[in-house]
């Protein structure tokens, strides 16, 4: 089996298969790559939103666990940096203790 992939038609608004074709042009790639990429980027986001509403979960239903968590990972992380520096897609999602009132 090779890595080639197996294509097959949507039905799609005219609207939508506009704004994907050009995309498609202003990059110069295939109207199956935009789509890709929009699909992947929906996976990815929607992972990202489910980790958020988890870790809001847990800071509401167990807070003591919460902060048993933070000290746990302040502990192996070593003392805070002046400028704390977190991945992209955690920016928002965490309260960081300097930041609080």
């Amino acid at each position: 089996m090779g890595g080639e992939q197996k294509h097959t038609t949507i039905r799609v608004g005219t609207v939508t298969r506009d704004k994907i074709a050009r995309i498609a042009e202003q990059e110069g790639r295939p109207m199956t790559a935009v789509i890709d990429d929009a699909v992947d980027d929906y996976e990815t986001k929607r992972f990202w939103q489910t980790v958020r509403e988890q870790i809001e979960r847990t800071q509401r239903e167990d807070p003591e666990g919460w902060a048993e968590y933070l000290a746990e990972s302040d502990e192996l992380q070593g003392p805070p940096s002046r400028t704390r520096r977190i991945a992209p897609e955690w920016e928002g999602l965490i309260d960081f203790p300097e930041k609080r009132g």
